[in-house]
């Protein structure tokens, strides 16, 4: 596979450390141990973590990140713990992303990336699963759709950020910019508290608030981030034929579901339902009821097929 660029750690020896001593705090509040499971792939290393992989009669559940972010990030508050104990849960490290995985990254626009979780997910020895993705992971999902459609038994899209461009409006680009010219404690919780929760519907416990704030600001002052933005993959949706579930905050500014929602109904043949979250933003991820609604639609799915 063609690398298109490459993202680095400033010191990857000392960052790495220091990451790994995140997720040790996460488990600790959590009062878990997520299973590491490096793989090869054409990216080079891809570390993903697990969570309940020794029960094979489980329905394996493939979960894809968003940009500067961790797939840990859905686990906040135990927030996992809402698919209830019918998965088994791999956390997959996208490359390029502020991680364990090593930073090299196809051409955004190629099918690099389809090919890549393809591998990911025989790596893991899973023929098939289902996959779900947040914002930059949404796109992975449909990369995964168009290079391997029979690998996967249906896609669940939170707040994607391959139905349309990100926003231009004054307001996103505000608070998303903030933290990134000017790094601090402060401008990143604002960015949290104005673009990825919707506080006090959507939001996180005073711990978990605290190490998002920490890992928001690490990826930011460490890592050389050179990893190419999701866009809108418009036309190209037109051949992802696997059965397509798409939830959506109606506070999400970084990709307003309005209009994420009309491009999916309209270029989607998959699409199978639309869930809309009042007072939910960019972070669905960590909404618990959103994870509830994968759990139920799995369950239906599974009861259908037997």
């Amino acid at each position: 596979m063609e690398i298109k660029k490459r993202s680095a750690f400033k010191d990857p020896a000392q960052d790495l450390a220091w990451f790994e001593n995140w997720v040790k705090q996460l488990e600790s509040q959590n009062n878990r141990t997520y299973q590491p499971l490096p793989v090869q792939t054409s990216l080079g290393k891809t570390h993903i973590w697990g969570l309940h992989t020794e029960n094979e009669t489980l329905e394996p559940l493939v979960i894809f990140p968003g940009a500067r972010t961790t797939p840990l990030f859905w686990d906040f508050d135990k927030n996992l713990d809402n698919l209830g104990r019918h998965f088994r849960i791999f956390l997959v490290e996208t490359n390029g992303l502020p991680n364990l995985s090593d930073g090299n990254t196809p051409d955004i626009k190629s099918v690099g990336y389809g090919h890549w979780a393809a591998e990911v997910l025989t790596q893991l020895k899973l023929e098939k699963a289902f996959i779900a993705g947040a914002s930059f992971g949404g796109l992975i999902c449909m990369k995964l759709a168009l290079t391997n459609p029979e690998k996967i038994k249906a896609a669940f899209l939170l707040n994607p950020g391959c139905l349309q461009s990100f926003s231009l409006s004054p307001k996103n680009l505000y608070y998303n910019l903030l933290p990134l010219l000017a790094p601090s404690r402060k401008n990143v919780s604002k960015f949290l508290d104005k673009a990825v929760f919707c506080k006090p519907t959507h939001t996180l416990s005073p711990g978990a608030e605290k190490l998002i704030i920490d890992y928001e600001l690490f990826a930011i002052t460490r890592y050389q981030d050179r990893t190419q933005k999701p866009y809108d993959m418009a036309n190209e949706l037109r051949q992802v034929t696997v059965p397509v579930y798409l939830l959506e905050g109606d506070k999400d500014q970084l990709f307003p579901f309005q209009r994420s929602v009309a491009n999916a109904q309209e270029k989607l043949p998959g699409l199978k339902e639309v869930k809309v979250f009042e007072n939910v933003a960019h972070g669905i991820e960590t909404y618990g009821p959103a994870l509830k609604f994968i759990n139920t639609k799995v369950t239906e799915l599974v009861k259908k097929q037997k």
